[in-house]
Formats: structure tokens, sequence, C-alpha cells
């Protein structure tokens, strides 16, 4: 029977129970709830579990696949060990919120319809801004407002793409399509939306760094990767999606280079790394579906642990700049250590997971002979080198010293921190233990010597121009203006043109309406004799005379006289 209970419940209930119990039972629960979780992911099996009636449609609450378990083990993952993180020192209610957003994510991902991934898709968005709201400052609550409206708006966007495709098939399933009419393109845009395709990736990097230091370590991990399950879902092998994936890896290595907050790099890295997983799943075959649902595993896990590090240097120091910090490995060692570990997993660096992910990819690619995305994917892995395996690193635990002296991360961020380095270096060295996961079987060998002098050739190289330019990568406090400044700046300005514009001429006929308004007043006084030095006076007008009864009816008489021609007259006209 407990294939029939949606583990995203458990995850749901745990979060509302995180709100009312205290001390160390709040602990057990933040702990407990994940792992019961991950027992009821592996108990779903494939095809769907059961349907219920709705109107015309069957809601399929729970569909099982190899794909759809493989989502949902990571989000489960990251929720117990983003809570291990986060339990001593975020807030009852960040956690409660984090994890039902996590819970959203595990539904999306056993999702069989698409009123259902639509139901899960919006309890993300609304828990999700709560976490940005808990970073606690002026700046936290306008970006949450920023992405509470982009979330709703892409959201509006799929529900009406997903009432046009059920109009138009008589069907909600959940089900490979093309993006062919207006519907299927309003669903392809509102997924794109989270997945925080250009020209919207500004609201990632908006949010996420304004977030408390433990609520970014959740938010880089469900909202991007679920868009991408439901990428790989609804449209394997669209072409258009290589060319966003494509603009996303460059965009996001671009913002990155050019950025001096600690978390916004890396907040423009996500948009980086995901655009991998589109361009995967715009290629659309066995292998490059393989490497997306890989590289969403590996991701999770090398971001979060990046964000992680990050985390412990923002909770310890209480700064945000790559300018502000530096050398900080002198008291720091453990997340120095764990933060380059993450960043050589990001960087596709041999023997860590993101070379076992990556590689998958750039296989694909070749396999179709996509030479041109072939090589747009190796050069990308060189920028990503520069701006998360070597920049971030570098400016926040060495370069120059800042003279701060922070202590190293508490025991539970440690721990955590340590379990997703192990993960790192596991699946780097034993790739087939993630392999096996995977949807389609795997044939594909990722340690030869060719690849593997070709990306240390790669990377090496790409370090060694970062020195050599190091001057150039000096951090400087200034701000890059991204694609929001449309929505944040120039349209507040338009508005507030037209808004003055309409008052300047719109002035000369509100004046004319105020002088006849005054003239029917002047009238109307005259006609009841209404004196404004004795309001309590009684009216003496024409109008508030009393009449005789056959002045009444003789005033009818013509009321309804002229009421009859005119009738007449526009009957014979019409």
């Amino acid at each position: 029977m407990l294939e029939y209970l949606p583990p995203a419940f458990v995850l749901l209930i745990g979060a509302a129970l995180i709100g009312c119990v205290r001390g160390a039972l709040r602990t057990l629960v933040v702990l407990t709830a994940p792992i019961l979780t991950l027992l009821l992911v592996w108990q779903v099996p494939d095809g769907v579990v059961f349907e219920v009636a709705f109107l015309d449609f069957a809601i399929e609450p729970i569909e099982g696949s190899p794909v759809r378990r493989l989502f949902a083990l990571i989000f489960t993952l990251m929720a117990l060990i983003g809570g291990l993180y986060a339990y001593r020192q975020a807030a009852w209610h960040e956690l409660a919120a984090a994890y039902a957003y996590a819970a959203g994510a595990i539904g999306v991902s056993f999702a069989g319809d698409l009123v259902t991934l639509f139901i899960y898709w919006e309890v993300m968005a609304i828990f999700s801004t709560f976490i940005v709201w808990n970073g606690a400052s002026r700046d936290a609550q306008a970006a949450g407002i920023r992405y509470a409206i982009m979330h709703l708006l892409g959201g509006v966007i799929l529900m009406i793409g997903i009432e046009g495709l059920a109009v138009q098939t008589g069907s909600i399933d959940l089900r490979p399509i093309r993006a062919v009419d207006l519907s299927t393109w309003l669903i392809l845009i509102g997924v794109l939306v989270n997945a925080a395709a250009p020209p919207v990736s500004a609201w990632l990097a908006d949010a996420y760094p304004r977030s408390s230091p433990t609520g970014s370590v959740f938010l880089s991990a469900f909202t991007t990767k679920a868009a991408v399950l439901a990428l790989i879902l609804l449209f394997p092998g669209e072409s258009v999606l290589i060319g966003v994936g494509l603009f996303m890896i460059i965009y996001g290595i671009i913002y990155a280079l050019l950025e001096n907050d600690i978390r916004r790099i890396l907040a423009y890295s996500i948009v980086n790394q995901v655009g991998f997983m589109v361009c995967a799943v715009g290629i659309g075959t066995e292998m490059a579906l393989n490497g997306a649902a890989a590289h969403a595993f590996a991701h999770i896990i090398y971001k979060a642990l990046l964000f992680m590090s990050a985390g412990v240097v923002v909770y310890r120091t209480g700064m945000n700049r790559c300018s502000d910090v530096g050398g900080l490995f002198r008291t720091m060692p453990l997340t120095a250590i764990c933060g380059i570990v993450g960043a050589l997993a990001i960087s596709g660096f041999p023997l860590t997971s993101g070379f076992t992910t990556k590689t998958l990819i750039s296989q694909a690619a070749a396999q179709e002979s996509m030479a041109f995305v072939y090589f747009m994917l190796a050069a990308a892995s060189a920028g990503v080198f520069l701006h998360a395996g070597i920049k971030f690193p570098w400016f926040v635990f060495f370069q120059r010293d800042s003279g701060l002296r922070p202590k190293d991360a508490p025991w539970n961020m440690a721990l955590a921190m340590l379990i997703f380095a192990g993960l790192c270096i596991l699946l780097g060295v034993a790739p087939e233990l993630l392999y096996g996961l995977l949807p389609y079987p795997v044939e594909y060998q990722a340690y030869t010597s060719g690849k593997v002098l070709f990306y240390l050739q790669l990377l090496l190289f790409s370090g060694l121009a970062f020195f050599l330019l190091l001057p150039l990568m000096k951090r400087t406090l200034t701000i890059s203006l991204d694609t929001d400044w449309l929505w944040r700046a120039l349209l507040p300005r338009i508005a507030g043109h037209i808004i003055r514009a309409s008052l300047k001429i719109g002035q000369p006929f509100l004046a004319t309406i105020l002088k006849s308004l005054a003239r029917l007043r002047g009238v109307a006084a005259a006609l009841l004799s209404v004196s404004s030095a004795a309001p309590d006076a009684k009216p003496s007008g024409l109008l508030a005379r009393s009449w005789s009864i056959g002045s009444t009816a003789l005033a009818v008489l013509v009321l309804l006289t002229l009421y009859v021609l005119a009738y007449l007259f526009w009957n014979v006209h019409t």
C-alpha cells in the first residue's frame, strides 16, 4: 500500500511538523522526514500507480520511471543533506519552507499528468519565494517580490499552454510533444522560465544571493533541475533547445566572470550548467538524455557544495563580495578544501563527478556529428574552470590577505560539506554507480587516455590564462547590468513619463469638467434655492415646491407625450 502514498506528501507533513515541534524533536523531524521520503521513492514502480477522475480527464498523481526516480532520489538526498547543513542555523520557518519546496520538486518528478505537474510547480514557486524572503533584509524582500512575479507569470504561461493542449487533444498526459503551435510553445516557454533561460535568466542571480546563507543552498537545487526534468519528459529532441542551451552556457560564463558578489558568481554558474543540460535535451538521443539526467544529478551535489562553502563564508564573516575577503584558508581550511572539490567538479576535472557526466553530453554531440556544438561545449568547459574552478576559490580563500580570521564551519555544516565532497569524488572515481540509475543503458567509457588528456590540457591552459590575466580579473565595486534592467529601471521610467504626459495633456479636460460640474451645481442650487449661508433652511426653489395634483398630472402627460414621439421617431428612422 505504500506505493499509493505520494512521496512528496511525507516531506510536506515533515514541513508542517517543523513548525509545530521544538528542540530535539524538530531535529528528529528534519533528519527523518527525508529518509522516509527516500524509502517511498524506491517503492514507486514503473508506470502509472493510480488514477483519479477529474471532469473528463484522468489525474495521475504518481507515475514511475527510471528518470523520474533518479531526479526524486537526488531531490530527496538534497533535502536530507541540506537539512543537516541548515538545521542549527536556519529559522524554523525557513526550514519548513525549504522542505515544502523540496516536496514540490519531488511531486513534479512523479507527476503523470500536466495538471499535477502544474500544482507542484506552483508549490515550488510559493515556498521558494518564502525562502528568498528569509534573507531578512530590504533587498531580500524586494527580490522575493520580483522572484514571485516572474514565477507566477511563468506559471500563468504554462497553465494557458496546458489548457490549450487539453482542449486540442483532449488529454493532459505528461508525454513527449513538439513545439508546433501556440499551446505547446507556451508550455515550452513556461518551463524555460523556471530553467532560467534568457532573456529572463536574471531572476536567478537577483534572488538567490539575497537569501540567507542556508536558504541559497536549497534554492540552488530544485527549481532549475525540476525544469530540466520537465524538458526531458516533454520536449526531448526539440532542436531549438540546442541554441537556447548554448546561449545559456556563454551567458552564464560572461556574467560570472564580471561578477564580484560571491554567491552571484555561483548563481550565474547555475545558468551556465543548466545550459549544458538544456542543450543535451535538444540533442535528444538516448546518450544525450542520459547525459542531461546524469549532469543534473551531479550538478545538484557540487553546486550545493559550492553554495555551502560560500554560505559558511557569509555566515562567519558577514561579507558577500570577493573584494572584501581573501586569505580565509588560514582559519577555514575545511571550508576551503570542500569549496575546491566543488570547483573542480563543476569544471569537469578528471576523477570528479563533473567529468563523468559532462563528457556524456559532449560524446552525444560528437556521435550526432554536431561539430560546432561539441567544440562550443569544450570551450565552455574552459570558461567554467575560469569563473568557478579558479575564480571563486582564489578570490575567496587565497589572493591577498583581507585580515579576516573567522572560525571554520560549525560541525553540522562541515559534515554536510564533507558528505557532498565525498560524493563528488566517488561519482568521479566510480561513475558506474550513477550510470546504473540512468533511464537508458550506458555503453560509454569516461576514462580513455584521449579524453583525459584533452580535458587536462583544456583546463590547465585555461588556468594558466587566468593567472596571466590576473590583473584584469581584479574585482571592483561595479554593477553588471542584466536584462532585468528592462523591467526594474526602463519600464518604470517609461511608465513615469507616460503618467506625467497624460496628466499634462488631461489637465485642460479636467478643468473643463470641473467647470461644468460647478455650473450644474449652480443650476441645481438655483432650482432648489439652497442657501449656503443657511444650510439648514427649507428649500424653496422651483423643484422643491409643493405642486397641485392638476399640475403634476399635466407634467406627467407632457413627459409621456415626449417619450412616445421620441419612440416613434426612432422606429421610423431605424
